[in-house]
């Protein structure tokens, strides 16, 4: 690569930081928050990545998805909730949408915070919810997965999914490549025989706890990915690679095909809107897939770190509003 081609990559690589710093911090900003979900031109915005704020939104969104051969996980948006009220609000509602999932025969699963269940409350109370949710999604022959939030809920997190694991242990957690503690999280949860959903992390954290370059974050992405292959081949881990990065996609299929891992050993997942010709594309080469569905009224939050992960986003939504 000559100096120009490197100055430019490197000019590319400055501006997406800055542009990702922007937006993660706007998705703090209560002001801007309260104005997006008022605007109903925002609310158009959002219709890249999600089908709508009810639920219903998703399930008919999830039955043409199915027909392509995908799976899907629904997960209603919001979190950090503060009421015990609320909390159980969102447990009989997740409780409601897993009879829905049977009723309508969808090979879905169901993913949920643990603060969107009351784990600033009570993380004793979380956990009863979140037994409740699992003995439900395997009443339903279905899945409950835990989200990972950010970085102060991570020990809370997995030690909530060590006591659910127990008792349910088809029920899967997130990990977050990003943060520099996962690949050592990751090697204590091994003896459980986890399921284990990894993504790159989209929250904003500092560089004492997460990579800051995204070349480190993929790099401890292929590395972790690796780990979990090489579990998942002694049936020691069920592996799950949520990512829409092409080049990484190949890199972990071509390592498990390395391996002697079979294509329906392992999940790729990806969100509703982004990239649906290679997910399609990935079902018909025998991958199994799943799409991520999101739905609810808290989306601005969520959207917004959606849009940091990859700015460039930012410009296609502009255009789909103005075509």
């Amino acid at each position: 690569m000559g100096s120009r081609a490197r100055a430019a990559a490197a000019d590319e690589l400055s501006s997406m930081s800055v542009g990702r710093s922007i937006l993660l911090a706007a998705s703090r900003s209560n002001t801007l928050n309260d104005f997006a979900l008022r605007s109903s031109f925002v609310k158009r915005a959002t219709h890249r990545f999600m089908p709508g704020e009810h639920a219903e939104d998703a399930l008919a969104a999830a039955a043409h998805i199915a027909a392509t051969g995908r799976g899907l996980i629904f997960t209603q948006l919001g979190e950090s909730i503060t009421r015990a009220e609320a909390a159980e609000k969102v447990r009989d509602h997740y409780l409601w949408l897993f009879d829905r999932i049977a009723e309508t025969r969808l090979p879905a699963h169901v993913s949920v915070k643990p603060t969107q269940l009351g784990l600033d409350l009570s993380i004793g109370q979380c956990e009863r919810r979140l037994l409740e949710l699992a003995a439900k999604a395997e009443q339903t022959r279905s899945t409950l997965w835990l989200d990972m939030e950010d970085s102060a809920y991570v020990d809370r997190t997995l030690d909530l999914y060590r006591a659910i694991h127990e008792k349910h242990p088809a029920t899967g957690v997130a990990m977050q490549a990003y943060l520099r503690r996962t690949a050592d999280d990751l090697s204590k949860l091994m003896p459980l025989k986890p399921m284990i959903r990894l993504v790159k992390g989209a929250y904003d954290e500092s560089a004492r706890v997460a990579f800051e370059k995204k070349s480190d974050t993929d790099r401890a992405y292929y590395d972790i990915a690796s780990e979990m292959l090489e579990a998942t081949r002694t049936r020691a881990c069920t592996s799950i690679f949520g990512t829409h990065d092409s080049a990484l996609v190949s890199r972990i299929a071509e390592r498990a095909k390395a391996l002697g891992v079979a294509k329906d050993k392992y999940e790729i997942h990806m969100l509703y809107g982004i990239r649906d010709a290679a997910q399609r594309a990935l079902a018909g080469e025998g991958h199994t897939v799943k799409t991520l569905i999101s739905y609810g009224s808290a989306w601005y939050r969520w959207y917004m770190r959606r849009l940091a992960e990859r700015p460039a986003n930012v410009l296609f939504v502009v255009k789909s509003l103005i075509a």
